[in-house]
């Protein structure tokens, strides 16, 4: 079943759609569980090009060797399903709320399945407009295309011992972080000044170096800023102006109130310039759908190959049937709260917001993985955001006489859940769309074919979505999560977190129950309008502001952003001290890319041994009272490695 060959190279193979599947079991198991650990997962990629390059290099034979776009097409389907995991975000709050006591296999996998490969169709048109004609860095997907061109025999080897050496060094420091924990993975100074207290902290993960150095100076400033209004003002000020609890240190008050309150400002940020950005996007997205629709009088033989999408009739087919998949899957979750009438209006409007909404979010998720790239973008953000905008939806059945009798009661907790299932598809859609414009960044970098990599993300979805159900039933079933045992005398300290979740679900309750404070998202409204009319004066003068960019500043713990915004200045600063900008910049995206790759590997494999054995310290040759001396070890080794990573890229140049 291969797909049609550019210049003699396979492309989309049987043995790479069986090999993508392979890993993305590994892959899926890893972030549902990461996720529900830590509230934190990896974008897939890179590791599954590099595990791709080295399966199908065992596999080849003769001429039937792997090519560059085999590797790719693996690397995108693999990817796709790793990405979807991120219901996991969402869809446990049903267990925490107590409306599931379980993960119903089909119910889970269609919503999984529908919302992800409707977020493989919404970035069909979005790829001409933020791919094709957009100077987006798209960090990881610059970083997976040099992997392949490195590994591909085909292409200059120059790139691979910078990408090894890259990827060892992070791999090293990432055993030493997360597994012996010799080194703390971040440091912090906290700072009480009159009952304002002030935090300055920072990661110490090469492979947000290695994101910021693609991002580039403009995003890393603009996240910085974000950073400051957060940590340098609004947690002050709020410190200073909310009873101190007894008993609570003053590390733990400030980030509780940034946990609880500042982040919301940081959504609603989020919000407007993720609006203000589809305002501006909806010339070229315009396009990119004439475009799309054109083929259908011109044929795709009149396009290049690597112009080629999905042909608009496949496209409309089945956008319908993943329209009517979503309609069926939330009547049938609706239908023990009321009349069909009832269920089935409901359930057409809910599924209609899904599409509609999610393109627009698919657009705005796809804007931020070009900045920050998805392992950075706050898909938790827009969850919220969604969270609101569909609790005010189902706020609107009730008030017309249109929902469910089970939405009619005060609390109600079929209203609750059903924010959350149906928040959930949008978050399948909306993580995907930010993926997959990563993938097909890469695909245009290598040459590949839009029309296969579509098909090998709609694989993905359908696999990914085959898998984590049964995933979630065993992490739960064995460990629990947060609030919600599934058997008694299980051990509390052993449940998952699940943050993201957990934060939806109070978002959800808290509406419908009158408990949630809304000037948060007010403030980050606002403060989102003044940005706007601050970056189109500064446009003005040829400079640029990323609105968006200070939104996730505001929003992502101090530990990302400030990481991201130190891989920035590194890049700024050896393109100024160089003399060779051009070699230079190609050196450090190879080693770069290679600090993204070792950490992605080696936070698989972690997540493996941590997940059979149960235990986060299984690997640790310290103890609790080590903590102070690892903080000094990783500033010293993550600042030494910063240096050597500079060196290393100006030495040659």
């Amino acid at each position: 079943m291969d797909e049609e060959p550019a210049a003699g190279l396979r492309e989309l193979t049987f043995r790479g759609l069986l090999l993508g599947a392979l890993i993305t079991v590994v892959f899926t198991a890893s972030n549902v569980y990461l996720g529900l650990k830590v509230g934190l997962t990896f974008a897939s990629s890179i590791p599954a090009a590099v595990i791709s390059m080295a399966s199908l290099r065992m596999l080849a034979r003769g001429s039937s060797g792997a090519s560059i776009l085999e590797n790719n097409m693996v690397q995108t389907q693999a990817s796709a399903a790793g990405t979807l995991s991120s219901v996991i975000f969402v869809i446990p709050g049903l267990v925490m709320i107590g409306t599931w006591h379980g993960f119903p296999y089909l119910l889970t996998a269609s919503i999984c399945a529908a919302g992800g490969m409707l977020g493989v169709l919404f970035t069909i048109p979005l790829r001409r407009a933020l791919v094709t004609g957009s100077s987006l860095p798209y960090p990881e997907g610059v970083a997976a295309a040099e992997i392949l061109r490195a590994g591909d025999e085909r292409a200059a080897r120059g790139g691979l011992v910078e990408l090894i050496a890259g990827s060892a060094v992070s791999a090293l420091f990432a055993l030493l972080v997360g597994g012996l924990k010799l080194f703390a993975d971040n440091a912090a100074l906290t700072l009480n000044a009159g009952g304002a207290i002030f935090r300055l902290s920072t990661g110490f993960s090469l492979a947000l170096v290695g994101a910021g150095y693609l991002v580039g100076i403009g995003g890393g400033l603009a996240m910085l800023l974000g950073a400051v209004l957060s940590w340098g003002v609004a947690v002050p000020l709020l410190t200073a102006i909310t009873p101190h609890p007894v008993g609570l240190g003053d590390t733990a008050f400030a980030t509780a109130l940034w946990a609880q309150k500042v982040r919301f400002i940081g959504a609603g940020t989020i919000g407007v310039a993720a609006i203000w950005t589809l305002v501006g996007l909806l010339g070229p997205v315009t396009a990119g759908l004439r475009a799309s629709f054109a083929t259908s009088h011109t044929g795709a033989a009149g396009r290049p190959r690597t112009d080629r999408d999905l042909p608009p009739a496949a496209i409309v087919g089945l956008g319908v049937a993943l329209l009517l998949c979503l309609f069926a899957s939330f009547a049938v979750f609706l239908a023990p709260g009321g009349s069909a009438v009832t269920v089935i209006v409901s359930a057409l409007a809910l599924a209609l917001f899904c599409v509609l909404f999610g393109f627009l979010v698919a657009a705005a998720c796809g804007y931020m993985a070009g900045i920050v790239g998805s392992s950075a973008s706050p898909i938790s953000g827009i969850a919220i955001v969604a969270t609101v905008l569909i609790a005010l939806l189902v706020l609107g059945l009730r008030a017309s006489g249109l929902a469910p009798a089970g939405f009619a009661a005060p609390g109600s907790g079929l209203a609750i859940a059903a924010v959350l299932f149906v928040t959930s598809a949008v978050i399948a859609s909306a993580s995907i769309s930010n993926d997959n414009l990563q993938d097909l960044k890469t695909g245009q970098l290598v040459g590949a074919t839009p029309r296969a990599q579509q098909i090998a993300l709609l694989v993905g979805c359908a696999v990914g979505a085959a898998v984590i159900p049964p995933i979630l039933n065993l992490l739960y079933h064995a460990y629990g999560f947060a609030g919600a045992l599934p058997r008694t005398g299980m051990d509390p300290a052993q449940a998952l977190a699940a943050p993201q979740a957990t934060l939806m679900a109070t978002i959800a309750r808290g509406i419908f129950q009158h408990t949630l404070d809304a000037t948060m998202i007010e403030i980050g409204l606002a403060l989102g309008v003044v940005l706007i009319v601050v970056s189109a004066l500064l446009k003005r003068r040829g400079l640029s502001l990323p609105v968006l960019a200070v939104g996730i500043g505001l929003y992502l713990p101090p530990t990302v952003t400030i990481t991201l915004v130190i891989g920035a200045l590194l890049s700024w600063l050896t393109n100024r001290i160089t003399a060779a900008p051009k070699q230079t910049r190609r050196r450090g995206t190879m080693v770069a890319s290679g600090f993204i790759v070792g950490e992605s590997l080696m936070g698989v494999a972690l997540a493996g041994v941590i997940g059979a054995t149960g235990s986060e310290t299984v690997l640790s040759i310290v103890g609790p009272g080590f903590a102070t001396a690892a903080a000094w070890l990783g500033f010293a080794a993550f600042v030494l490695v910063c240096a050597l990573f500079c060196r290393a890229i100006l030495s040659r140049a």
